[in-house]
């Protein structure tokens, strides 16, 4: 697992994608990156929402998507998000 994807996978700036407030998918996580340089990425994720609704056990999975901006700092390790 990259250093991207770890720092994804506990990223509050995803939730902001979701729709109805519900929990992100970790398994369904997937990212592209579109820009890179030394200092940033810019990157396409995509992942789905999980939404439990009442004592319903089976959870509703709702498609998200957007764009992040990662800052990274000398050793290429995210230092900051920020949601397109």
């Amino acid at each position: 697992m990259s250093r991207v994807e770890k720092y994804l996978r506990n990223c509050r700036e995803l939730t902001r994608f979701c729709s109805r407030n519900g929990w992100i998918d970790n398994t369904s996580l997937r990212f592209t990156v579109i820009v890179e340089s030394s200092e940033e990425l810019i990157i396409d994720v995509e992942f789905e929402e999980l939404i439990l609704e009442g004592c319903d056990t089976r959870s509703q999975r709702i498609p998200c998507f957007g764009q992040v901006h990662l800052y990274l700092d000398r050793l290429g390790r995210v230092i900051r998000a920020e949601a397109l």
